[in-house]
């Protein structure tokens, strides 16, 4: 034993059993599925020290230098699991459960929960050790103790979770002697007041994703313990293409033992439909709901794991789950994340960690800065679970169609007393954000009135501190990019935004249609499957110097702007650019600097499922430069008024009452299942 850590022996009653020990978090594997993912379950190796302390005494802060290790940590051997909840463990060799869904977040337990101390329970055949080792908040590992085992044993731990106030983690390795053993299994347990055993509804709100949405009706109805808390599944069809008519849907249903209703209703985006899943846990008294995409690949446990921690909460709490890449499984996209209160730009991780993180490549024991506990602003609603408590206090979403209305909910509860926890060990797989390019197009009309009304109701800065600054410019990088109809959609959100917050829920069925209509009056926003759809490219431009277009420098940036906007609002565009493409552009090069230097341009989509041909017009930036220059004015004189007008509405629009009108207005059947 190491340090100041107290180890103890659990002492069973005079019965046996294991008296006020409740299971907080077992030991999982993937199943057949799920192999590729073995990295955040399980791995082997032996990690000496993840953290360089040296260098964080010194004040240089994080490091990234090499680890130093004994065995250098490595992927184990998928076929090594035996089932959800045991594997072998090969003569000689050593596997570490000190990963992303096995390891125990202990700092998330200390700080949030009524817990003082952890149990780990390990159950294991055969010759060789169990040894638990901890962190701290900068990564440094610390053995714990070290236990012998032999034959069928059962080894206990009993673990102070003091030392955690600012991060920390525990595991626990288990090494074979001479000959193979066997991990039977393992939890961690907690003795500590439990606020409740709640109750929950799981919501998944869909639109046209029937494939995703079976998909994950069927993993439910495979892992019936995780739906142990859960009350009702509900799934909010927004679609045409009904879940409720898919293949597959009556085996779903019949496995899911009448805890699944379909709710049909019109298409009243992400905000609509989330906001249904927290009216019917409301109505039928849940405790929580659980909010999901349709767009995702679940890890069922999880739902098991946000319940039990919601329910060890010291206060009503929100609880959220990560989110992975689905097409490169062991990517996680960020810990927890945090809205700049200057800029209110997209979400941003928090400042002491990094985004898309490779498990595959590094594991969690030798990756100092996930050690570090992150408190977040919000949780994506991709995994969400929020107490019904916090919702007949605060009211339910906004009424904005999509973006922003999880962001927005959880820093409203937030100002409340209620905090969001992002909870690592529990997680989904999503579509990633570099597969996906909402900034532009149709998205980008609710991306800008729904940051705009955020700042209206959050903002602690004047005018929104730095967001009108930030707003023009990305007006300016899309007009000159040739993005005509995103910037369109831009001002008329901002046109929107000045008509305040008595519209918002009228306009939740109408104006996505509306937005997507004004895509055929712009080429950019006209879709083939091929470059070979349009005519051939041909250029009349000799590359300068026989180079490329490259980067501005910073100290030439003003002047390069000014040229490049002289150029795009004087310069006539050339004859051949209008009847052939002067270029073609990869979606990963489609950079404001790259493409505002041509007349036109043939460029892929982020899926890489079609191309479009943006065309410079000299008119229409300066007619959209003047609109936007106009409205934005407009909301700087109207600032003061339309945040009084959108903070005392806030109550009103978010209210039972007011959803249960939308509802009523746009609900095919409310009570069908």
């Amino acid at each position: 034993m190491s340090g100041n850590q107290q180890v103890k022996e659990a002492v069973p009653d005079a019965a046996g059993s294991d008296a006020g020990w409740q299971t907080v978090q077992r030991v999982i594997l993937p199943g057949e599925r799920g192999l590729e993912t073995l990295p955040l379950y399980m791995d082997s190796g032996v990690v000496s020290s993840s953290s360089d302390v040296s260098s964080e005494l010194s004040g240089l802060g994080r490091t990234k230098t090499p680890i130093k290790v004994l065995n250098a940590p490595r992927a184990a051997h998928a076929d090594d699991v035996t089932s959800r909840t045991s594997a072998s463990v090969r003569a000689g060799e050593r596997v570490s459960f000190g990963t992303y869904f096995n390891a125990f977040a202990a700092s998330y337990w200390r700080r949030w929960t009524t817990a003082k101390e952890v149990r780990l329970n390990v159950r294991t055949v055969g010759r060789g050790t169990v040894s638990v080792y901890r962190s701290n908040a900068r990564g440094s590992l610390q053995h714990v103790e070290t236990k012998r085992v032999a034959g069928d044993a059962r080894t206990e731990f009993t673990l102070s979770l003091a030392p955690f106030g600012d991060g920390g983690w525990y595991w626990f390795d288990v090494t074979a002697g001479t000959d193979a053993m066997e991990f039977v299994g393992a939890e961690w347990q907690a003795n500590a007041k439990r606020r409740l055993t709640g109750s929950i509804t799981l919501e998944i709100t869909t639109l046209n994703k029937t494939a995703y949405c079976i998909n994950n009706l069927r993993i439910l109805g495979q892992h019936p313990e995780a739906l142990e808390q859960v009350k009702e599944v509900i799934v909010v069809d927004q679609g045409t293409e009904k879940v409720a008519e898919a293949d597959g849907f009556a085996e779903v249903e019949k496995a899911l033992g009448g805890k699944l209703r379909i709710i049909n209703q019109n298409n009243l985006g992400g905000s609509g439909g989330f906001a249904r899943g927290m009216y019917e846990a409301v109505e039928n008294n849940s405790d929580y709901v659980l909010l999901l995409d349709d767009d995702v690949v679940i890890e069922p446990e999880s739902i098991t794991r946000l319940g039990i921690f919601a329910d060890y909460c010291k206060k009503p709490t929100l609880v959220g789950g990560h989110m992975f890449d689905l097409h490169d499984r062991n990517v996680l996209h960020t810990l927890g994340e945090v809205v700049n209160p200057y800029i209110i730009g997209p979400a941003e991780p928090n400042s002491d960690q990094e985004m898309r993180h490779n498990f595959a490549q590094r594991n969690l024991r030798d990756t100092p800065w996930m050690h570090r506990r992150v408190d977040v602003d919000y949780n994506g609603w991709w995994m969400c679970m929020i107490p019904t408590e916090v919702i007949r206090e605060i009211g339910l979403s906004l009424p904005v169609f999509i973006k922003w209305d999880d962001t927005e909910y959880g820093v409203r509860a937030k100002a409340a007393g209620f905090n969001t926890v992002s909870l690592p060990g529990s997680a989904v797989w999503h579509v990633s954000w570099i597969d996906k390019d909402d900034l532009v197009g149709w998205q980008s009309y609710f991306h800008t009135r729904n940051r705009f009304i955020y700042a209206l109701l959050h903002s602690p800065y004047e005018f929104g501190g730095g967001l009108l600054e930030n707003s023009i410019k990305l007006d300016l990088k899309h007009n000159i990019s040739m993005q005509y109809y995103t910037v369109q959609g831009r001002i008329e959100a901002m046109k929107d935004l000045l008509r305040g917050p008595a519209g918002l829920h009228d306009m939740l069925p109408t104006k996505l249609p509306e937005i997507r209509a004004m895509a055929q009056q712009f080429s950019e926003a006209q879709f083939k499957p091929s470059f070979d759809d349009f005519p051939s490219v041909r250029s009349t431009k000799v590359p300068r110097r026989g180079k490329g277009v490259s980067v501005p420098s910073y100290l030439m940036l003003l002047p390069w702007v000014a040229k490049t906007v002289a150029r795009q609002v004087g310069v006539p565009v050339s004859e051949s650019s209008k009847s052939h493409p002067e270029t073609l552009v990869a979606h990963q090069d489609n950079k404001w600097w790259r493409v505002s230097q041509f007349d036109s341009a043939l460029v892929s989509n982020a899926e890489g499922t079609a191309a479009s041909w943006y065309k410079r017009d000299p008119r229409q930036v300066r007619k959209l430069m003047a609109e936007g220059l106009k409205v934005y004015g407009e909301v700087v004189r109207k600032w003061p008024a339309l945040k009084q007008q959108y903070r005392g509405a806030l109550a009103e629009i978010t209210s039972m009452d007011a959803w249960k009108k939308t509802f009523d207005a746009n609900s095919g059947d409310r009570d069908g299942r």
